[in-house]
Formats: structure tokens, C-alpha cells, sequence
């Protein structure tokens, strides 16, 4: 039976506002099959685990204290801590930690490794670090290298290959680049506070406030600034242009 539908209905006044979406009550992972990534979870494990190797070796090789205040020990004890965690959510097949913390353990190992291949061991240097008194030989030498060289290098290797894209951003630098800064505080004021001629007084050579004066130390410092931030664009860029490693999407530029 087709009844017709009267011509003298009113027209509903319009509604004020615009309309919000009802928040729903169905899971996501009820829309969104869940992601079991067990390669990535494996690579991650074995990234971790030999991270917290490394740092436990040191810290049993030297002074825990002195070992701890070092930033190469505090980014790669946050890369243990960081992808033991991603290596678990992925086997589990749940959602991926937030790209601010997961970027930001990558910017920081990076910024370890580029300091110490680039600064610290570069010859001729300045502040290098690879003369007669500064040479590691033994286990030293070999938490040394994978400290600085291996674990930055596989956490680059997962970012690139392993890592699905995510929206970073400047905001995402604005929050990476404290940490930096508030090393380089905790640095001068440990030295301050140490006795002049305690060893390792300063544990980098270019933050040396008493041999190479606030002045300097802080030029050096700015120079350094500037290059994480130019490190963090780039990052940025890499993350907009990069294609997903895990499924294919056309290619729609850069993501706001």
C-alpha cells in the first residue's frame, strides 16, 4: 500500500549550532582489524635488549652515577624502555605508541650518535675525544660502538622500514627540543657543583666551562641547538614525503 505524503507539512526550524557527533560505543578495534606485527615486535626486542645490555654494561664498568649523567646512557636507556614497549603493543596487536614519544626516543639516540661520530671523534678536532688518553679498548670499547653506532642506526632502521608515517610536526620539535636544553643546564650545574680537578668534571669536552669559558661553551651550545633543530626538520620532512612501509596508499603529499 503506497500512501502520498501530504504537501502542507511545516519546514522543522534549522538547528542552532553547528551539530556535534554522538559519541560512539563501538570499539575501535570492532572497525579496525588489530595489526599483529610480529617482525617488527622481534626487531624491536632484540633492539631494546641490546640497549639495556649496553647501558648495564657501563653502568657495572664505571661509577653508576657518573654513567647516568651522561646523555648518550639516558637516550638509549629510554630507547630500552621505549621499544621493549613498542615490541610488546605490537605483538599484541595494539595501537602503536603516540609518535611524540616514538619520534622523540629516535630524535634523541640521533642526536648520541651524530655528536659522537661527528664531535667527539672526528680528526682532527677540537673536542675529539680519540687521542691517547681518550682511546676504549675491551668491553668499554665495545658498549662504546654499540651505544653510539648500532642502536641510532636500528632505530633509524625501524623508523624508516617498520614505522608507519605519522603527522609530525613543528609542535612535535617544540616538545623534543627541551630535553637538550635541559641537559645542557644539568651539565653546567653539575660541573659547577663538582670540586675543580675532579674527573670528569664536564663530560663533554665542548660544554668544558673551565677551559673553555661560559662564552664559549654556550656558543657551543647555540651551534648545537641550531643543528638539532635542523636534525628534527628533517625528520619532519622524511615523515611527510616517506611512503608506508606496512600497506600502499596513493601518494597525496604532505598530511596536515
Amino acid at each position: 500500500m503506497i500512501v502520498r505524503i501530504p504537501k502542507d507539512i511545516p519546514d522543522l526550524p534549522a538547528v542552532p549550532g553547528r551539530p556535534r557527533p554522538l559519541p560512539s560505543a563501538v570499539p575501535t578495534a570492532a572497525v579496525v582489524a588489530p595489526a599483529y606485527r610480529p617482525v617488527a615486535a622481534t626487531c624491536r626486542l632484540l633492539v631494546a635488549l641490546v640497549a639495556a645490555a649496553a647501558v648495564s654494561a657501563d653502568l657495572l664498568l664505571g661509577s653508576p652515577v657518573r654513567v647516568l649523567s651522561y646523555f648518550t646512557i639516558q637516550a638509549n636507556a629510554l630507547l630500552a624502555v621505549v621499544f621493549a614497549l613498542s615490541a610488546w603493543r605490537a605483538w599484541t596487536a595494539r595501537r602503536p605508541l603516540s609518535p611524540l614519544v616514538t619520534g622523540g626516543t629516535l630524535f634523541y639516540v640521533l642526536i648520541a650518535g651524530l655528536v659522537y661520530h661527528v664531535v667527539l671523534v672526528h680528526e682532527p678536532g677540537v673536542f675529539s675525544m680519540t687521542g691517547p688518553t681518550g682511546a676504549l679498548t675491551g668491553w668499554p670499547a665495545l658498549t662504546n660502538h654499540l651505544l653510539h653506532t648500532l642502536t641510532p642506526a636500528a632505530a633509524l632502521l625501524d623508523w624508516l622500514l617498520l614505522t608507519s608515517p605519522a603527522p609530525l610536526g613543528l609542535r612535535h620539535a617544540a616538545k623534543w627540543l627541551p630535553y637538550p636544553l635541559a641537559y645542557l643546564a644539568f651539565s653546567l650545574a653539575r660541573g659547577e657543583l663538582l670540586p675543580p680537578g675532579a674527573p670528569d668534571r664536564y663530560l663533554y669536552p665542548f660544554l668544558d666551562a673551565a677551559q673553555l669559558g661560559y662564552k664559549s661553551v654556550l656558543a657551543n651550545a647555540l651551534l648545537l641547538g641550531l643543528s638539532f633543530f635542523g636534525l628534527a626538520l628533517l625528520m619532519i620532512v622524511t615523515d611527510h614525503l616517506r611512503p608506508t612501509p606496512t600497506r600502499r596508499r596513493p601518494n597525496t603529499g604532505f598530511r596536515v
